[in-house]
């Protein structure tokens, strides 16, 4: 009798609770809270979790949208319209005209062809130059560090000091590379008004600036090939030569193609180098345009003449080339991992 009196005092346990109630309900009321707020705070995390990234990428897609892209569609609408610079709230439309009349000029051509020509005299030096300055930066020297912030100093130094240095160097009167020249017998050189000469010069001050930066890229690249590779052809018994060749090159052929065609997109959008270069015929390429670029022609369309309808359709023509150039590197780098 004591022990079923006992029993019927104690409280029901967990166990003996009734069916369909939950343990320790009243306890988790009073601890964590209603359940209303841990489904507000899951949905308010989950919200988060997909937000977050898009409101940290936003401000650029802002300023992209903005700065870039507003500007890029305003320039097709002012390629299709006849809009001069002195009556901009004056727009007839003109269709495909200024199309039409850029590709019938003559003008537009000798900058295409001066685009291409400056583009792969400046290119190829430049980047046979890089690559062999990585490549003897990536052995170990003495002073490594200060050898790379040296060739990183011309790329750091601005457009219009390293284009007037230049010019007083090819200058027809005192120049510094005339008067090498007439050391070895060579008559001075009218660096401006020749044609070849010109684009030479404006070439060798697209070399000076870019060759650096480029290296620089080069040795990254070459510092993270496997040293397990090199220790492979050396007991082959290649040379360093041969290492370079069939090592090195094979490694850096993303990095090289990459380089390729950032300095063409560099090279088709040319303009500070031969705009200083030309001093008081900049805009114009020379007296004859001998060295007038896409890029030139475009300023000197849209805010020397004032036409901006012809200028925007320069510029698109501009945009397309880098599609193609574009385009071209998509397939040659399928290629080329097909390839591999």
């Amino acid at each position: 009798m004591t022990s079923s009196k006992q029993a019927l005092a104690q409280p029901a346990s967990s166990a003996d609770a009734a069916p369909g109630s939950q343990p320790g309900a009243a306890r988790g009321a009073h601890g964590r809270g209603a359940p209303g707020a841990d489904s507000w705070r899951s949905r308010l995390y989950r919200w988060d979790m997909k937000a977050s990234p898009y409101a940290l990428i936003a401000p650029f897609f802002i300023l992209f949208g903005a700065f870039s892209l507003v500007p890029l569609l305003y320039t097709a609408w002012y390629s299709l319209h006849d809009v001069q610079l002195s009556s901009l709230d004056r727009q007839t439309w003109a269709g495909l005209d200024n199309y039409k009349n850029l590709w019938a000029s003559d003008f537009f051509w000798t900058a295409l062809k001066n685009t291409f020509t400056i583009g792969v005299i400046s290119t190829v030096p430049q980047l046979l130059a890089a690559l062999g300055l990585a490549h003897l930066l990536n052995y170990r020297l003495r002073g490594s560090t200060v050898w790379r912030v040296v060739m990183l100093t011309p790329y750091a130094t601005s457009v219009a000091a390293a284009t007037l240095v230049f010019t007083l160097l090819y200058s027809w009167d005192g120049g510094m590379v005339n008067w090498i020249l007439h050391f070895f017998g060579v008559d001075p050189v009218n660096w401006r008004e020749s044609d070849w000469g010109s684009q030479f010069a404006v070439s060798s001050i697209v070399i000076w600036r870019w060759t650096g930066y480029n290296a620089l890229i080069y040795l990254a690249a070459m510092q993270a090939i496997p040293t397990d590779l090199y220790e492979s052809a050396a007991l082959d018994g290649a040379n360093r030569w041969q290492q370079f060749r069939h090592v090195t090159i094979p490694q850096l052929r993303p990095t090289i193609l990459f380089t390729v065609v950032v300095s063409t997109i560099g090279a088709t959008q040319l303009f500070g180098e031969p705009l200083l270069f030309g001093g008081v015929s900049g805009s114009k390429g020379g007296s004859e345009h001998q060295y007038q670029t896409l890029g030139l022609y475009m300023y000197d369309q849209g805010w020397i003449i004032g036409n901006l309808g012809k200028a925007s359709a320069i510029a698109w023509s501009m945009f397309l080339i880098l599609v193609i150039v574009a385009v071209i590197n998509m397939l040659f780098t399928r290629r080329l991992r097909k390839s591999q």
